[in-house]
């Protein structure tokens, strides 16, 4: 059986770079014990309930926050609050798939209008590769609110 995984990402506000990731993912925010998944608001909302019947200090509740794949295939994605910014460029990123099954200048073309949508959510366009086949069919270098490299594939 293959080892399930869990992305963790540094952060310095792990609610808001968590709320890009999910909308960027189509995640969802992961609920409290015993509660259930709903709008992204309605779950904040039963966090901060439930974080503040445990006693949590209110300046500890955006020190960590997950995602969930709504469906249960893909891996639980996790920010955790550190001190330092982000100083390099990683070492590993994220592929995200906005244009299975297509290829050429229609593929680019989808790329580039999630790459808009993207930028309205906070992400920093980075570069753009062409197609180059066989190899390459293209995608677009990006970064999210806090620099963190991924790319539209």
């Amino acid at each position: 059986m293959a080892a399930r995984i869990q992305l963790t990402f540094d952060a310095h506000s792990p609610q808001v770079l968590g709320l890009f990731w999910a909308d960027l993912l189509g995640y969802a925010v992961d609920p409290p014990p015993g509660g259930r998944i709903g709008t992204p608001e309605e779950t904040l909302q039963a966090w901060f309930r439930a974080l503040e019947e445990m006693g949590v200090p209110e300046s500890e509740w955006d020190s960590r926050f997950a995602l969930v794949d709504p469906d249960g295939v893909g891996p639980r994605v996790f920010f955790q609050r550190v001190p330092e910014p982000k100083t390099a460029k990683n070492r590993l990123h994220i592929d995200v798939r906005a244009a299975e099954g297509l290829s050429g200048d229609e593929r680019m073309a989808a790329l580039e209008r999630e790459c808009e949508r993207l930028l309205t959510l906070g992400a920093t366009r980075l570069r753009r590769h062409e197609p180059a086949p066989p190899l390459s069919a293209g995608w677009i270098v990006m970064s999210d609110p806090e620099g963190n490299e991924f790319c539209l594939d």
